[in-house]
């Protein structure tokens, strides 16, 4: 092999298609466009199979086969010679391919016509370049490992996880040029991820969900692996970037339904996996208004930034604050003033309002509801993790590993409401609760 294959990544991106030779058993050959193909690892690469057609027919009667990729930049062209070894119709691979076909349609204007059947894995047997003319390389990028470099050593002195998730994103913007990126967490069922920070949308949209196997975002959780779409992918959408409308009333009738950041029409995605060990912690994404946006090494440097953010935070949960349990002396009483802010409580979901604009639910407005009770009727301010780990009165925040992302998720809520309450960290695992307007409260059964 005359040319690594990890060294022409870029021509299996599908900005360009691929020719593609195979020859029947009895040696009728055919020639054929190939719409994708995935690379693996050094050895192997993955094809798209969409059609069972004389392509298809010939692949499983002889196994090997020619494929001529273009690097979409230089035009250089390789000719690489494969052995169709196996096809994957479900998991990791089948998905990245299926999310990356799906762009790669609805750029061409295929999208009804493209359907991913199945990933046929091929082993590589020889790269070799054709001859011919080739335009100049662009100009070489900022390195990636020097940001994540950088990025690594600023995350290492984080102690906080609010520190830590706002110093990734601020340097995946300064450091890699990713200016439209948030973190979502999983919750306790494994079901949903809620989004816990957020960096270069008008409305930082913490506290959306997206549900596990929906848009790029959920199915890079499902199947716990990065999904990379390089064009406009409608299919891969999110719906918990629309909100719907509703008007005030019942529990069920209320706007309980937070908007997801998103950009209007991305045209690039990338959602990589927060994972320690073999558990599932959230997602990191990142999109942008322009193709081919992020590449391989982009996909590489999340991955590995992704990875620490994970340890990082499965760290900061294990280890917590020597003086956790330590509360916090309650300060002097604050007189709040003005016209009452009401606090509206429904149980069947304990979502939350003031002054009926919607402000969170479940385990953070259970958290929050909690609080406020102890405010108005014991004249309590600062409160303890540990203590709301235990408190019977928020429900699956017992023993609970992500309360200190639900109150981080509740804080900065707070932060982006009209009402005059406030709650922030004051340390050794303590918050403090402000009411700067008289709170009124009611708790609705429904």
């Amino acid at each position: 092999m005359n040319v690594r294959l990890d060294t022409i990544r870029e021509c299996l991106e599908g900005a360009l298609p691929g020719v593609m030779a195979t020859c029947s058993a009895d040696g009728a050959p055919n020639v054929a466009f190939l719409s994708q193909a995935e690379y693996v690892d050094g050895r192997h690469l993955a094809l798209s199979y969409q059609f069972f057609n004389t392509t298809r027919r010939n692949i499983l009667e002889n196994p090997h086969a020619r494929l001529i990729v273009t690097h979409p930049r230089t035009a250089e062209r390789y000719r690489l010679l494969l052995r169709y070894l196996r096809t994957e119709t479900g998991g990791p691979l089948f998905e990245r391919m299926k999310a990356k076909l799906a762009g790669v349609a609805s750029h061409s204007g295929m999208g009804d016509v493209f359907r991913l059947l199945g990933s046929d894995v091929c082993r590589v047997l020889e790269i070799e370049r054709v001859p011919g003319p080739a335009l100049a390389p662009p100009a070489p990028r900022p390195s990636l490992l020097a940001a994540l470099r950088l990025t690594s050593a600023r995350l290492a002195l984080c102690r906080e996880l609010d520190t830590l998730l706002t110093e990734a994103l601020a340097s995946l913007e300064s450091r890699f040029g990713f200016r439209h990126t948030s973190v979502l967490l999983l919750d306790a069922a494994g079901t949903r991820l809620y989004t816990v920070a957020s960096r270069g949308y008008e409305s930082s949209g913490v506290g959306s969900e997206v549900a596990v196997g929906d848009g790029a975002i959920g199915v890079a959780a499902r199947e716990a692996t990065p999904i990379r779409i390089a064009y406009l992918a409608p299919a891969y959408a999110h719906a918990g970037a629309s909100r719907s409308s509703a008007q005030p009333g019942s529990a069920d009738a209320l706007e309980t339904r937070i908007a997801l950041p998103a950009l209007p029409e991305p045209r690039s995605r990338l959602a990589v996996p927060i994972r320690a060990f073999t558990r599932l912690l959230g997602v990191l994404y990142a999109e942008s208004a322009q193709d081919l946006r992020f590449g391989y090494d982009d996909e590489d440097a999340l991955v590995a930034l992704a990875g620490q953010l994970g340890a990082a935070m499965l760290a900061l949960r294990q280890a917590g604050d020597p003086d956790e349990g330590r509360a916090s002396p309650e300060p002097e009483p604050l007189r709040p003033a003005g016209p009452p802010v009401v606090v509206r409580h429904h149980r069947g979901d304990d979502s939350v309002f003031l002054d009926d604009e919607y402000l969170i639910k479940g385990v953070a407005g259970a958290i929050f509801w909690t609080m406020m009770r102890d405010l108005v009727d014991a004249g309590r301010s600062t409160f303890n993790l540990r203590e709301l780990r235990l408190d019977p009165r928020i429900p699956h925040g017992q023993g609970s590993d992500d309360l200190d992302a639900r109150l981080l998720v509740l804080r900065r809520r707070l932060s982006e409401c009209v009402a005059a309450l406030r709650l922030e960290s004051i340390g050794s695992g303590n918050f403090l609760l402000t009411a700067h307007r008289p709170p009124t409260l009611i708790d609705l059964v429904g």
